[in-house]
């Protein structure tokens, strides 16, 4: 007989059928009740076992985490909680959990940190079923998404010559030896001779590869992984994570900012709609967890209630200029409550103004725009008529609640002359981006695009604080496990 996912039994209203049932032990009670889960759903379904009729040998291998097979008939249920159970008749042990050294068991309540120690068993419990469903759910969403406005998927390079954000905290990939590394004359590693002929790293953007997509297919994006070997230890930073990144040819920056408004509401919507358990589940745990902080840390608002303001209210957009003198002004600001304080314009915000800004002073979510040339990449486009030493650039930033930023964009500087003069600024060789340089040689027009960190965006719709509870595998500072 084939097996029945457990969502469906849930909801399967007919009654007195013969069924099947495949998945893990999570509670075994009283010799008699399995709580039975096989990750597509939150919930369980409770298997009543005949214990009179089933040998001691296979009731002692009932234990949580094992893989077990049951046959039996499905009944409306005697207990609260749920709607049907299952009758037992037949029970397989598929594998077998040693009680004593299985890690993950539910009435330890077992620490966040002990769970990312043990990530490969961590999608048992139900708090990481949970994330990893909306997850799952999130990355649909956004190829649903551009999908249906005709976007193209383009697929761009994991392993690239130029560093797209000019900060230089990149992975390099050699196959060179260590022990005999080929040398120069002058003593430097002669890449010359690497697999490449060059030096090359893992990307940190795929950002100026769809850029010259866009100049020809119209409108596409990318999503996929990318690395920044940035040695931060904190909650909000990974070596490896995943970004979306799309490109539109003729879009100028009030575009953009339409694009990724519409985008991020749309996503979000979504997820509402296909996961309300796992986040309602999402929601009551964070609660648990904000009722041991101070009443000043605690979230002002409660997950859904956070992802309906971000959907019930549109983005105020309010230029870099305008932001700093509200920063000046404020009470945390005068009164020495920021870890930063505002002094001067051109200061590069940390999460404690945008958060102020979103969650304080504007209460909606925020898009900053016209920032400070010297603050942002090489790459945007450079306003007309501003002041020398005021230079600013058409990028904008979207800031959220309890988060900060979570997507950074910009228009794209299409005039060859003046991003060959920011390359030269910065020291950008202009040989390595030969080919980024002739799609403004060869038909240049303007064009937009943003960046979204992936993570972040799960982040924010989990309510999850640690951004290594958002990925599957964390890659971080010390740690490349599983």
């Amino acid at each position: 007989m084939k097996h029945i996912r457990i969502i469906d039994l849930l909801e399967n209203t007919k009654t007195l059928q013969e069924v099947n049932a495949k998945g893990w032990v999570r509670t075994f009670r009283n010799n008699q009740f399995i709580a039975l889960n096989d990750g597509s759903t939150l919930n369980n379904i409770q298997c009543v076992v005949d214990f009179e009729n089933t040998p001691e040998e296979t009731l002692k291998r009932i234990t949580t985490g094992a893989a077990i097979s049951v046959t039996g008939t499905l009944v409306e249920s005697q207990g609260a909680g749920q709607k049907v159970e299952i009758q037992v008749a037949k029970l397989e042990i598929l594998g077998d959990s040693d009680a004593e050294k299985f890690p993950i068991q539910p009435k330890n309540k077992p620490s966040l940190d002990f769970l990312r120690e043990n990530a490969h068993l961590r999608t048992r419990t139900n708090m990481f079923g949970a994330i990893m469903r909306v997850r799952s759910t999130l990355s649909f969403a956004v190829h649903k998404y551009f999908q249906e406005k005709g976007f193209v998927y383009v697929n761009t390079p994991i392993i690239t010559g130029s560093d797209a954000e000019g900060a230089g905290e990149m992975f390099q990939v050699s196959a060179l030896p260590f022990d005999n590394t080929p040398r120069t004359e002058d003593g430097k590693v002669n890449y010359k001779e690497d697999f490449f002929g060059k030096q090359t790293n893992l990307t940190v953007s795929g950002q100026l590869e769809a850029e010259t997509y866009a100049m020809s297919l119209g409108q596409v994006y990318t999503f996929g992984p990318t690395f920044r070997a940035e040695n931060s230890n904190t909650s909000r930073h990974l070596a490896e994570f995943w970004m979306i990144e799309p490109e539109v040819a003729f879009n100028d920056l009030a575009a953009n900012m339409d694009l990724a408004e519409d985008f991020i509401q749309n996503v979000i919507k979504y997820t509402l709609d296909k996961c309300p358990e796992d986040l309602k589940f999402l929601e009551n745990r964070l609660l648990e967890e904000e009722k041991n902080k101070p009443q000043a840390e605690r979230s002002e608002m409660a997950l859904l209630e956070k992802l309906n303001f971000v959907l019930e209210n549109n983005f105020k957009r309010v230029s870099y200029t305008e932001a700093i003198d509200i920063l000046k002004n404020s009470k945390p600001n005068k009164n020495k409550k920021f870890q930063y304080l505002i002094d001067e314009w051109g200061a590069d915000l940390q999460s404690e103004h945008e958060r102020f800004l979103v969650e304080k002073h504007f209460k909606c979510p925020v898009i900053l725009f016209d920032y400070p040339a010297k603050i942002k990449a090489f790459y945007m486009r450079l306003n007309d008529g501003t002041e020398p030493g005021k230079e600013t650039v058409r990028a904008m930033d979207i800031l959220f609640p309890g988060i900060g930023e979570i997507v950074g964009g910009s228009q794209r500087e299409e005039r060859l002359d003046v991003l060959i003069e920011k390359m030269k600024a910065l020291g950008i060789d202009e040989e390595e981006l030969w080919w980024y340089l002739d799609t403004r040689r060869f038909g240049s027009a303007v064009h937009s695009g943003f960046g979204l960190g992936f993570e972040r965006l799960v982040l924010f719709v989990t309510g999850m604080t640690n951004i290594r509870d958002v990925i599957p595998f964390p890659r971080t500072p010390d740690n490349a496990e599983f």
